[in-house]
């Protein structure tokens, strides 16, 4: 059933994009385990031929309406793919379209994202096929290739070092994200991002576990962002650390 918060998200791609749209598709914690107070409503939509960039410039001026907290709504991202530049599956897939909050400044400036290649799909993709939760069309394995393990592997593992240089200004997100990556190489499962926190808790060094349990527990909305005296960069570069030995070992 889809979620409430995902449905003008669903309208304004349909009215964007008319019949280049295959499909739409909620992934992310609102498929994984219920969103949370600080949770995205993501979004996938699969197309069949590229946009123009009028089209990407409607989506961006209407998903600025709709996204963020601002607006007394849950921030979007949504992520745009071409059918044929992921099916066959290739590493690394090219993004048709990004947009994300984080971004926001960008867009109020006038930038309009374009197609470019983007590792981070390759996970994305995998969540979008595990969750299996149609918006729009047709169930996600009939327009998308399962990913590699190695490429999946490889992918998060790239995506590190871009995370770490975010610990100052997205703490709560960087060390979540780094607990996944450390779950997901591990175990082989993507799990929502309360559920690696807490499988990855129990396996760090006592010193480490208050900054990720804090992090969870923001996430959860059972605590306030204060990362004072919790060591939150030494914890995020503990498991960088982790992530990126276990993928070379």
């Amino acid at each position: 059933m889809p979620d409430g918060d995902a449905d003008p998200v669903v309208r304004l791609v349909n009215q964007a994009l008319g019949d280049l749209v295959l499909g739409i598709y909620l992934h992310g914690s609102a498929a994984l385990g219920g969103l949370r107070p600080h949770s995205d409503v993501d979004v996938l939509a699969v197309v069949r031929e590229p946009t123009t960039h009028a089209q990407r410039r409607l989506l961006v001026g209407e998903l600025m309406r709709v996204s963020g907290v601002h607006n007394g709504r849950r921030p979007v991202e949504l992520i745009v793919v071409v059918q044929r530049d992921v099916r066959p599956w290739r590493y690394p897939p090219t993004c048709e379209f990004l947009y994300g909050e984080w971004l926001r400044g960008d867009y109020e400036r006038g930038m309009i994202p374009a197609p470019e290649p983007c590792p981070d799909l390759a996970p994305l993709l995998s969540m979008v096929l595990l969750a299996d939760a149609p918006l729009h069309g047709p169930r996600p394995a009939e327009l998308l290739d399962p990913v590699p393990v190695a490429d999946l592997r490889r992918a998060i593992v790239a995506g590190v070092p871009e995370l770490m240089a975010e610990v100052e200004t997205d703490t709560r997100n960087v060390l979540l994200t780094l607990a996944r990556v450390w779950t997901t190489l591990d175990t082989g499962s993507i799990r929502s991002k309360d559920a690696a926190a807490e499988w990855a808790i129990g396996r760090l060094p006592a010193g480490h576990r208050p900054a990720l349990a804090h992090a969870r527990a923001v996430y959860l909305g059972e605590a306030a962002e204060s990362w004072d005296g919790l060591g939150a960069r030494a914890c995020a570069e503990f498991l960088a650390r982790v992530v990126t030995g276990s993928h070379s070992s």
